[in-house]
């Protein structure tokens, strides 16, 4: 494994080649990333629907869902929560803050794109069907859920979320080995499921679907959901992970940057 420090480093570099991504380059590698996703939340979903007991399904959908994550980091692909720690590059000056920018909004959007068209085309196979309609009764119950949170909690639950995901996401960054960046990422994305933490990349999967299936939620309501959770990721991400090791490692660092 690498050190925090040498981790730090290399976030500059992998903050400069997001940024040097040509437009269909980004819009491609981040509508993957949002299948992925969405795909370990259909497999969330459905493991938990074949559960009577609330707690235990609980257990099961958060042991499934960090497959998402690892699919982002080994297969390569571009998650806009991951890429929060672009602070980190812009922040040294690697980059501008107007490219970050740029990769974030392309990000954003590619991931969109990749999560409903899988809660589409779930739609389309009937796969909410399995069970006796029990994937569909879940999926629709976790859409009125998400809908249903004020917005402070969904800002709150958004930044302990994104958190997670920047400290699995930096981890990863250090392990060798893809048994290291597995081990990397399951625990901290396991515990942001289990705790009810809120991603804005697996809502754009979990309250189309819950509309598609039949759930009483209008896409005002999921678009309303999405901002307070874009902030509170944005602000887990970039502030409390990517801004807090800059400061601790920048005096350290090997080499200034300059864009």
């Amino acid at each position: 494994m690498f050190s925090p420090q040498e981790i730090s480093e290399k976030f500059i570099d992998i903050g400069k080649g997001k940024a040097d991504l040509c437009l269909h380059k980004a819009l491609l590698l981040a509508l993957l990333a949002g299948m992925y996703i969405a795909l370990a939340a259909v497999g969330a979903n459905t493991g938990s629907s074949m559960i009577e007991n609330p707690s235990l399904a609980k257990i099961v959908s958060s042991m499934i869902f960090p497959a998402g994550l690892a699919m982002v980091v080994l297969a390569g692909s571009e998650l806009f929560t991951g890429d929060c720690l672009m602070i980190i590059s812009a922040g040294e000056g690697a980059i501008s803050w107007k490219k970050m920018l740029r990769c974030w909004a392309l990000v954003y959007i590619g991931n969109f794109v990749g999560s409903v068209l899988v809660a589409f085309l779930m739609t389309q196979a009937h796969q909410y069907s399995l069970f006796g309609n029990g994937v569909a009764l879940v999926t629709m119950k976790t859409a009125v859920a998400k809908v249903s949170l004020a917005p402070l909690s969904a800002l709150i639950l958004g930044v302990f979320c994104n958190f997670l995901v920047c400290v699995a996401v930096w981890i990863a960054a250090g392990g060798n080995s893809v048994t290291e960046k597995l081990a990397s990422v399951y625990l901290p994305i396991f515990l942001f499921v289990v705790c009810g933490f809120e991603h804005s990349v697996a809502n754009m999967y979990y309250i189309p679907a819950g509309i598609f299936a039949g759930a009483n939620v209008t896409w005002g309501e999921f678009f309303l959901n999405m901002l307070p959770v874009f902030l509170g990721n944005v602000t887990g991400g970039a502030a409390f992970v990517g801004a807090s090791y800059l400061y601790a490692y920048r005096h350290l660092l090997k080499e200034d940057y300059q864009i």
